[in-house]
């Protein structure tokens, strides 16, 4: 697997704004530097952190697929692809059920439209442990510049 990694110098990749740091809570933007750093299982931990916290229903579900995510390619790295196709058809439940296109300022549909490129090959059999993982980017995480409601 490669990690999206942090952007290059040069390359022209922000993710959020400071507009979206003053909007947004530490623990969200905290969890797309990890994620965009490759530190599924600590943006797992930031965006959980919230997520345990008082937070609305939306906001809820929202966080707990965006956990998910993180944690299915988490589980890739350590070799549990089984886990990793779970938590994987659990995050794209969650973002079915949010109902959503934009939330917290990530266009939903171009993350999940990234998450199926990398994830996708776990539901072509039914025990992805027979297949071989094939060599697969996650998506990189970057806030659209508008703000949007949470609950």
């Amino acid at each position: 697997m490669t990690a999206p990694g942090p952007p290059e110098p040069g390359d022209g990749f922000a993710a959020y704004t400071d507009a979206h740091i003053a909007a947004y809570p530490v623990e969200y933007i905290a969890g797309i530097d990890l994620y965009n750093a490759g530190e599924f299982h600590a943006a797992h931990d930031a965006w959980e952190e919230r997520w345990m916290g008082e937070v609305g229903a939306q906001e809820k579900l929202f966080l707990q697929a965006m956990i998910q995510s993180a944690v299915a390619f988490h589980h890739l790295e350590i070799g549990r692809p089984g886990a990793a196709r779970q938590m994987y058809q659990r995050a794209k439940e969650k973002f079915a059920r949010l109902g959503k296109k934009v939330f917290m300022s990530l266009d939903l549909e171009d993350y999940q439209s990234q998450l199926d490129t990398a994830l996708s090959w776990l539901l072509t059999v039914s025990d992805p442990r027979v297949l071989t993982q094939p060599d697969l980017s996650p998506p990189r995480i970057k806030l659209i510049p508008e703000l949007s409601d949470y609950d």
